[in-house]
């Protein structure tokens, strides 16, 4: 899992951000931290293709630039947001992983197998950042203010406290605050990450192992693939396709997400 693909030296910043198309301020200011991430979510496919091939994943730095930088592809939450994080270190915004539990649909309260990042601004103000969610997350960074709802361009969302859970993020669905994810402030190395990402890889009642996700952001809304069903969300309708064979389903990874596949 740890074999290095490129030289470190290779990893550049101006390549990430050829990649997700960013062109503006490189400060540290909160403006800027939210126009990067914004970039990344229209850019970088959320996506468990390499689970479902079978192809072992990496934490490491210079194999996640390799897949998602060079070879243009996409990958799930560890993966993004770990080489989310490296980008915003090199840039120079201090930042603090977070392990965090995935609400969304569940009856009950699951295992942390879910990862967002604490960054600081030029200001001194901490914000959460997460690029690593297939659905709809917050588009910019949010700070943890109780109660305080940010409206944003795909949803409504706030912040609640509970004495087990911690920090909570709550959506607006069907008309209702739901939860989505939450997380503590307990301080993870990059290494914490590696036994929860083997079980999303590995484990039969992992949700990565038993269907395909792939999901980007466009101007119009959402593409999606959930198992073999392709999805093209616009504002006012969805359309629905499923590919007829392997190679009608590489050739529609390919152009509505940029993916093509070595497998």
């Amino acid at each position: 899992m740890d074999k290095k693909i490129i030289d470190p030296a290779q990893c550049t910043v101006e390549g990430y951000l050829e990649r997700i198309g960013y062109e503006g301020h490189l400060d540290n200011s909160y403006k800027t931290l939210a126009a990067i991430q914004e970039a990344h979510l229209k850019a970088v496919p959320y996506e468990n293709l390499d689970i479902r091939y079978g192809i072992p994943l990496s934490l490491v730095i210079p194999d996640l630039y390799h897949k998602i930088v060079i070879k243009r592809r996409g990958g799930y939450c560890f993966e993004l947001n770990a080489l989310f994080r490296w980008l915003l270190l090199e840039l120079g915004f201090p930042v603090t992983n977070y392990m965090a539990r995935f609400l969304r649909d569940e009856a009950g309260i699951p295992m942390r197998r879910h990862q967002v990042l604490k960054v600081e601004t030029e200001d001194g103000a901490s914000y959460i950042c997460d690029v690593g969610v297939g659905g709809n997350i917050p588009t910019w960074p949010y700070p943890l203010v109780l109660d305080e709802v940010y409206h944003q361009d795909n949803g409504s969302y706030r912040i609640q406290k509970d004495d087990f859970l911690g920090w909570v993020l709550e959506e607006i669905r069907h008309g209702q605050w739901s939860q989505l994810y939450s997380f503590t402030e307990e301080l993870q190395l990059p290494i914490d990450f590696i036994m929860p990402s083997f079980w999303c890889e590995y484990s039969p009642d992992s949700p990565f192992t038993q269907r395909t996700m792939v999901s980007l952001r466009t101007p119009e809304g959402r593409v999606t693939v959930a198992d073999e069903e392709f999805r093209i969300y616009t504002e006012d309708d969805v359309k629905t396709f499923v590919p007829k064979n392997d190679e009608d389903f590489r050739c529609s990874l390919d152009k509505y997400f940029g993916i093509v596949l070595d497998t």
